[in-house]
């Protein structure tokens, strides 16, 4: 049985819109429209409030562009990027969980495009697709990243990321356990985890530890891990047994 894609289309320019609208609908065993979004800004409220199966993003767009979009997602769906510069073909598409069409988009493309979603579809899970997603959008911050802003007081302080032995949630806030003392930034963990350069891992829902700053790991019950970080004061951090993958690779288990 041939899935159907809930899809939304998000583009700013209403020719390129209407355009592709029109072809998706030789092609209703396959997509259902849901939506169309003008901006990134948009898209993301609809994105996370309709929950589509799969998008058409335009990459240039003013306010948010496509790969910027994708960083502040929580939910993310499959992308078919839509260009009218195909040099961001390179950057864009190392992986064939997603694909790409140069405006303007011809039928036959968008053909090809149908064939490989059902082909990857069938190979890689949903899930497996996010994480790729994920790591896609994120690959270019995390290789500029190397220190964040925060505010203290009516100052700005630039702490550098090699300083920082760990993240943790704390209300409202995420506390920046740094060598200078604790601060508090605004940026939801779930933001950070996607910026950070490779030796920060998510261990529980409300920590990100350094790698660099683990003294020892001692193993927990129900498959947990502490993990005390020889930090500005000692730290002890269990982990969430949802994590306990990303740990075991992490330590070559």
């Amino acid at each position: 049985m041939t899935r159907i894609y809930k899809t939304l289309v998000i583009d700013d320019e209403p020719p390129a819109r209407k355009r592709l609208l029109n072809l998706l609908e030789n092609f209703t065993d396959t997509f259902e429209v849901i939506g169309v979004a003008e901006n990134g800004l948009i898209a993301r409220e609809k994105i996370e409030s309709l929950k589509p199966d799969l998008i058409f993003l335009d990459i240039e767009m003013p306010e948010l562009t496509g790969f910027e979009l994708l960083e502040t997602l929580t939910y993310i769906p499959i992308v078919i990027f839509c260009t009218a510069y195909d040099q961001y073909s390179l950057k864009a598409f190392t992986t064939n969980s997603i694909d790409y069409l140069v405006k303007p988009v011809r039928l036959e493309r968008l053909q090809q495009s149908v064939n490989k979603l059902k082909q990857f579809s069938k190979t890689i899970p949903d899930q497996n697709i996010a994480g790729l997603l994920k790591e896609l959008s994120s690959r270019k911050q995390k290789q500029e990243m190397t220190s964040l802003t925060v505010k203290k007081d009516d100052k700005l302080v630039f702490i550098k990321l090699e300083e920082v032995s760990h993240f943790s949630a704390e209300e409202r806030y995420v506390a920046v356990h740094a060598k200078e003392g604790k601060f508090l930034t605004e940026e939801p963990l779930d933001q950070l985890e996607q910026k950070l350069p490779d030796n920060f891992l998510r261990v529980q829902r409300s920590a990100i530890i350094n790698k660099d700053y683990v003294r020892e790991v001692q193993k927990y019950f129900n498959s947990r891990y502490v993990i005390t970080l020889k930090a500005k004061k000692e730290t002890k951090i269990t982990t969430g047994r949802s994590y306990k993958e990303m740990i075991k690779k992490w330590m070559n288990l």
